[in-house]
């Protein structure tokens, strides 16, 4: 068996997310299907991460074998081929080792959110950045989102489906920063709970319009109230940045 790692790009709006489902176009269903169409294997493709439906990537890894060992740039070059007009690119394709495996592997999560901050309506951007059209303080929220940092219990920053057996995690690094009328915001973690980065996402365009406080955001970690934090934001914004391993 011959083990490989793509690293992938795609537009999430017309998939139900990563995870294959019956009825729904799914990343991971486009992934194995054009791996069938270029090889004639049945195989399981693996992520690093379980995006939702509408969630964008930009350098998500991915992971699978094959009985009949190929050249990484055929098979970079046939998936691309076969996963057209689907709007999912393979960066790069190399050969890995036996062990490796993307998700169990991955010792690291990086995200991004992206707010166009703006009255004027998306044109080129929309479904692809949250349009919010009051102004908004990325100091404010850049202060907040330090309170973020550290291990703590996100039962407020999880949704009511989210199945993790427990709501305690690591945050690595919660960052915003303003790049013109676009303010970004940039997550790590070694791994996250359902709708956590979303509701992140939704808990700092509060503190950004002043509907919410640092101290109100420290609330909501203390108590793990999820009604003390924002809303769940919206998945066009969100895009997985990079997986990290050893």
């Amino acid at each position: 068996m011959a083990r490989y790692k793509l690293l992938l790009e795609w537009d999430g709006r017309p998939f139900a997310g990563w995870q294959r489902q019956d009825g729904v176009p799914s990343i991971q269903q486009s992934l194995e299907e054009a791996v069938e169409r270029y090889c004639g294997e049945q195989i399981n493709v693996f992520g690093a991460g379980r995006t939702d439906a509408g969630v964008h990537a930009l350098g998500m890894a991915a992971s699978f074998e094959l009985v009949a060992e190929k050249d990484p740039r055929e098979v970079m070059k046939a998936l691309n081929a076969h996963l057209r007009p689907a709007p999912i690119s393979v960066l790069s394709a190399e050969r890995a080792a036996d062990d490796f495996h993307a998700r169990f592997s991955c010792i690291g999560r990086r995200y991004m959110y992206r707010y166009v901050n703006r009255r004027a309506p998306l044109a080129l951007e929309a479904g692809r950045a949250w349009l919010w059209g009051r102004p908004m303080d990325e100091k404010a929220m850049a202060a907040a989102g330090k309170v973020l940092e550290g291990r703590h219990d996100f039962s407020a920053f999880r949704s009511a489906e989210c199945q993790a057996d427990s709501p305690v995690k690591t945050m690595g690094r919660v960052d915003v920063e303003r790049v013109g009328e676009e303010i970004r915001l940039h997550v790590a973690a070694r791994s996250f709970l359902h709708n956590q980065v979303r509701i992140i996402a939704g808990t700092l365009r509060d503190v950004g319009i002043g509907k919410l406080s640092s101290d109100d955001v420290r609330a909501a970690l203390e108590t793990g109230d999820r009604r003390k934090a924002g809303e769940t934001a919206p998945p066009d914004g969100l895009y997985f940045m990079e997986a990290m391993y050893d």
